[in-house]
């Protein structure tokens, strides 16, 4: 069964605004055309499996937290479930959007686009053909809207605009507001909000100045607007809307200077303070804002990556600190208004900081530019990523999170891996060193350098970790260092091009090395005249990889070919034609067709899966391929993205960008926007970092198989991709007969007949139904059980137990388990070590995560009780010294039954 995409790693931030949810707890991120939930309270992250076709610029979260709309840089928007986690309406506004929000009571949402703000009836509970209903259109700005804020009740909304002016409205129809337009500003507005309870505005300008309205009116002074004068209204708007395509509901023109006679009766703002941000004139663009109704506290963020804390209405200042040295593109106070998010998209930055004890909730970073490498840790638990701007990063695979972050290197790491112990994290650079970094203490304590400055392109570790091999892509040399000394021990002469991949055999100490002058080389490393084997191929050579018994090559060159050797023959035994699968798409400047290009692309990153009876192949696509090895067949192809800002996505050329004058892509539009103006370097070949509209190509760099064997990643131009096989319910029967139903096995489990009714569970192969038998079992007959199991089911029992270990909180129950089945089969289980080496790594990866939890819950518990007892002796309370030590060795127990 094909796995299913489970998450997005990598990136935390790109553009768009930051939502907290209902609770306060989770934080809504936009990445690209994904949408990520960080679960701060239980520091997990989450990636929503669906996408929109552009970037996400806006996302708009319903009051009640069920629902979330999601629009892209054209204006195409997606009404997203955040229960089910899936699409449940698709809609167009044919223009960007600038910003989107619920009313408070969840009733309507305001889109602004162009000068315009229309008001939409909010999707119901109940089922309905058409989910946004346009109510209303409202005119009034010149220029672009900017923000929107709500009043408390939803009487009325703020419109803030570019041409310094912010608007309010009323969202039904008031006979004393209809509209009102504000000025005193002298740039663009960036946000506005009303007081708590009140009409009562605050609005924010471009230029740091802060303006504070009163108005004359409370929120229960507004007047219904009588029938008949709103009938008479609707009626010359119908008769307008004959003449319209498009049906804009009822409309409200606003005017910047009315009549005395139409402002007679009607709400009146006064201008009652102006203050100004930067009085020392060492603060530049304001960029962004957040306000917190209950507790006047407002945030503003700047270009420069300063944010200021004030409590309104005095502007008094807080707090003042600088985060980032990019601008804060995004704030948002989450419900209680303890905690702040923030987000740079600069450098993909993600902040939540608690302003109360000035610390960090959250803070992540991803690469600032394109991740070029990945490797696996042996259990599967950690992944470790090399980018071009010089950084490690080692994430959690289960909470989705970057623990630490290595910055030693002084240009783009090349490629990364992981020793067999998983504790130590090599990785190699352009810099001219290979770093040892260690995982316990977070340092670097080895620094591997060649007699001469070399840039190295390709890393590779032996299976003992002893021996360090790196291939120069200048001196075309191979370089053998030591681990435990830090010696150079050799340096490998023979390839007459750059080395462009290494791999060590995981079962002898056999180096194959790769390179551009079209040979693959193996060399024994125990053998003193080193070369052992050289393979000439018909191309240049970009990747080699052993299959994880060590027992097979496969090599892949820039003909577009992946040859499979048996390499201790020195014999070819298949070879699979790859190019066509690749199927490369058109960038915008292309001259040339994609299917012309596709003639000169390769596959650049191969990884055999765990059980080595496929191989994963990835290149300068979208496409990610996995081939059947023994059958040489594509079994399945994984479109890595479907999101149209990324360069090379479309197969044909978009005749709606050509004009008489060439592509559109061409044209470098508008001003410069807020970043400013940026002059376009010449000779730019990875895609000009200067240009105002920068579009990434898509391609994936590097492509691992999880030890575990449950889930695969990919580093690509959106982050790092994680798939695996554990997601959603599929049914997937086992040698199914006709008397096993759900039934059957309830009645063979009454009649406690628990080996059957396991053997019965596994042939249906659903996972409650497994687990509910399982559970059955007392914990006096698992031994019993275990030992009368058939073979074939002891490996799908161990499967299991390494899943359920995840979820199910029955720990010692399932220890007892995985304990008895180990004992009682290890010697046939040590027999098809190579063929279960997964799934036991998957039960070592989900036992050790629960014996780090359980470890620290016990350290903590004792501390505790030494704690107690130290203060009840203090304070003269007689307790019997026998009981201490048994306490302490109780709590070890539990610790040492997980070991």
């Amino acid at each position: 069964l094909p796995p299913q995409f489970s998450g997005l790693l990598g990136t935390v931030y790109r553009r768009g605004n930051l939502s907290f949810t209902r609770d306060g707890n989770s934080l809504l991120s936009p990445v690209g055309n994904r949408i990520s939930l960080f679960d701060l309270k239980n520091n997990k992250c989450e990636t929503l499996p669906l996408a929109t076709r552009l970037n996400i610029v806006c996302v708009g979260l319903s009051p009640d937290g069920r629902l979330a709309i999601l629009i892209d840089e054209e204006g195409a928007a997606l009404l997203v479930s955040l229960i089910g986690k899936c699409v449940i309406h698709q809609f167009y506004f044919h223009k960007p959007v600038h910003s989107v929000s619920f009313s408070p009571d969840g009733k309507k949402f305001v889109v602004t686009k162009d000068n315009l703000a229309y008001l939409y009836h909010a999707p119901g509970k109940k089922r309905e053909f058409n989910a946004f209903v346009l109510d209303k259109t409202y005119y009034g700005p010149y220029d672009e809207t900017t923000c929107i804020d709500w009043t408390d009740d939803s009487k009325c909304f703020a419109v803030g605009s570019k041409d310094m002016s912010t608007w309010v409205f009323g969202a039904e129809r008031w006979e004393n507001l209809i509209y009102y337009s504000l000025g005193g500003h002298k740039d663009v507005i960036v946000a506005c909000f009303f007081e708590e309870n009140s009409l009562d505005l605050y609005t924010i300008s471009q230029d740091a100045a802060l303006c504070v309205w009163q108005c004359d009116t409370e929120l229960d002074g507004l007047k219904p607007m009588l029938p008949k004068d709103a009938a008479k209204e609707n009626k010359a708007a119908e008769d307008d809307e004959e003449l319209l395509e498009e049906p804009k509901g009822e409309e409200i023109h606003g005017k910047a200077d009315p009549s005395e006679q139409e402002t007679r009766n009607k709400v009146k703002y006064s201008r009652v303070a102006k203050y100004f941000f930067n009085k020392e004139g060492d603060f530049n663009n304001l960029t962004a804002a957040a306000y917190h109704k209950k507790t006047h506290l407002l945030v503003t963020g700047f270009a420069s990556g300063i944010f200021h804390l004030h409590e309104l209405p005095d502007f008094n200042l807080i707090h003042s600190l600088s985060i980032s040295d990019q601008r804060i593109a995004s704030i948002s106070i989450n419900c209680t208004g303890d905690w702040i998010a923030f987000g740079c998209s600069g450098l993909g930055q993600l902040l939540v900081w608690e302003w109360q004890s000035e610390s960090y909730v959250l803070k992540q970073q991803g690469h600032f530019n394109s991740m070029v490498s990945l490797a696996y840790s042996p259990d599967g638990q950690y992944i470790v990523t090399g980018g071009e701007d010089g950084k490690v990063k080692v994430w959690n695979t289960s909470s989705s999170f970057c623990f630490v972050t290595f910055t030693e290197h002084n240009s783009g790491v090349t490629a990364v891996t992981f020793t067999s112990t998983g504790y130590v994290v090599l990785s190699a650079s352009l810099d001219g060193t290979v770093r040892a970094f260690d995982l316990h203490r977070y340092r670097n304590f080895r620094t591997f350098t060649s007699p001469r400055p070399s840039q190295f392109s390709c890393l590779a570790v032996d299976s003992s970790g002893e021996i360090v091999a790196a291939g120069s892509q200048d001196s075309f040399e191979i370089f053998i260092w030591s681990m435990q000394s830090g010696r150079l021990l050799d340096v490998l002469a023979g390839h007459e091009g750059p080395i462009s991949c290494l791999s060590f055999n995981p079962m002898r100490c056999v180096l194959a090395s790769a390179s551009w002058d079209k040979t693959v080389k193996l060399w024994d490393m125990l053998d003193s005249w080193r070369t052992k084997e050289t393979f000439i191929m018909n191309s240049d050579v970009l990747v080699v990889a052993f299959r994880p018994d060590g027992k097979e090559l496969a090599v892949a060159a820039l003909n577009g070919q992946i040859t499979f050797w048996d390499h201790e023959n020195a014999v070819q035994t298949g070879s699979i034609e790859g190019r066509h699968d690749l199927q490369m798409g058109r960038k915008e400047l292309d001259k040339i067709t994609a299917k012309q290009a596709a003639k000169g692309k390769s596959f650049t990153t191969l990884c055999y899966s765990a059980d080595g009876q496929s191989i994963l192949a990835g290149g300068l696509s979208k496409f990610v391929c996995i081939y059947n090895v023994k059958e040489q067949i594509l079994m399945k192809k994984f479109e890595i993205s479907c999101n149209y800002s990324l360069d090379a996505m479309e197969e044909y050329l978009d005749r709606r960008k050509m004009t008489e004058f060439g592509s559109m892509a061409l044209i470098d539009e508008g001003g410069g926007g807020d970043e400013g103006v940026a002059i376009p370097l010449p000779g730019v070949k990875r895609g000009d970092m200067s240009y105002r509209h920068f579009k990434p190509e898509i391609r994936v760099t590097c492509v691992r198989f999880c030890p575990t064997g449950r889930s695969w990643a990919a580093t690509t131009t959106e982050g790092l991709l994680l798939y695996s096989l554990d997601s959603g319910l599929i049914f997937d029967p086992f040698e199914l007969d006709i008397d096993v139903t759900p039934s059957n096995i309830h009645k063979t489990l009454g009649q406690k007949e628990y080996t059957v009714a396991i053997v019965m569970a596994f042939k249906l192969n659903e996972k409650k139904l497994i687990q509910e038998v399982i559970e059955a079992v007392p914990s006096s007959e698992v031994d019993v059980v275990c030992s009368s199991l058939p073979d074939l089911y002891v490996e799908k029992l161990l499967e299991f137990l390494a899943s359920a270990f995840e979820t199910s909180c029955h720990l010692e129950f399932y220890l007892i388990w995985a304990h008895k089945l180990l004992m009682l089969h290890g010697q046939k289980l040590k027999t098809k070590s190579v063929k279960l080496l997964p799934v036991i790594q998957f039960l070592q990866k989900s036992i050790q995560r629960h014996f780090e939890d359980v470890s620290k819950l016990c350290e903590w518990n004792i501390y505790n009780i030494k704690y107690a007892l130290a203060i009840s002796q203090q304070r003269g309370m007689k307790r019997p010294v026998e009981e201490t030590p048994g306490d302490e060795e109780e709590l070890d127990s539990d610790s040492d039954y997980l070991m």
